[in-house]
């Protein structure tokens, strides 16, 4: 542990959490991926996909937490990572992948048909919104890559998650302001920061962390707060 971060020595290759079988389905996601004309990713050849996107969503299962949930909610999902890569690694867990754009959401649904991946569903949704009915209190986990600052991040997972529930969230180089930002407003979210693990020699991207919160108390009542407020007014 290295000023709060935890460092892997030897990590090995991703593809080991994967069998034959999984690892042919993912493969039928990325064809789909390539030939997708609406813009759902900026990576799309398959070759360079399976290490951005691929090999990077399966870092997460680093986390022990994570590898155990049984209900996770992938939020701003995408083009469906690390939602259905987790999906497919996971065949125990329940994965729904909440994405707000449309065109982002059929892509899923046509790679989650085509490919066979029976225990995920695509969400056309904002987060707020889910937290606001049945995905209220309902996972055990939340991802999200590439999506918001921690802070934000913290305040969209907090509803969604079960007391004691996790949100790991993709980063790219520690930010010691927003690290700052998350921490003071830990308690008004009743999320606290767990761990930061580096994970870059799994990944596509070298600077790769993963930021674990846990959940630590009931949900403020003040959450969720309308669409969008997290990111224009975080809390901290």
């Amino acid at each position: 542990m290295v000023d709060g971060e935890k460092v892997q020595d030897a990590p090995p290759p991703p593809d080991r959490l994967l069998n034959e079988a999984q690892r042919a389905t993912i493969a039928l996601v990325l064809e789909l991926l390539e030939v997708e004309r609406a813009s759902v990713s900026s990576v799309t050849d398959p070759e360079r996909a399976w290490r951005v996107h691929v090999a990077d969503s399966l870092t997460g299962l680093e986390i022990d937490d994570l590898r155990k949930a049984l209900t996770i909610a992938d939020i701003g999902s995408g083009a469906g990572f690390p939602g259905l890569v987790l999906a497919v690694a996971l065949p125990e867990a329940r994965v729904d992948l909440v994405e707000s754009v449309g065109r982002k959401c059929e892509f899923i649904q046509r790679a989650i048909d085509a490919a066979g991946i029976p225990n995920t569903r695509v969400i056309n949704a904002r987060s707020e919104e889910l937290a606001e009915g049945d995905g209220r209190e309902v996972y055990a986990a939340v991802t999200a890559r590439a999506v918001g600052r921690l802070s934000t991040l913290a305040e969209l997972a907090s509803p969604l998650l079960i007391e004691g529930g996790v949100l790991v969230a993709w980063k790219g180089k520690r930010d010691p302001d927003e690290e700052a930002q998350l921490a003071a407003a830990a308690d008004s979210l009743s999320m606290h920061p767990e761990e930061i693990r580096h994970v870059g020699p799994f990944a596509g991207s070298e600077h790769r962390h993963l930021h674990v919160l846990r959940k630590s108390g009931p949900t403020p009542p003040k959450l969720p707060r309308r669409p969008g407020m997290a990111k224009k007014r975080p809390y901290g």
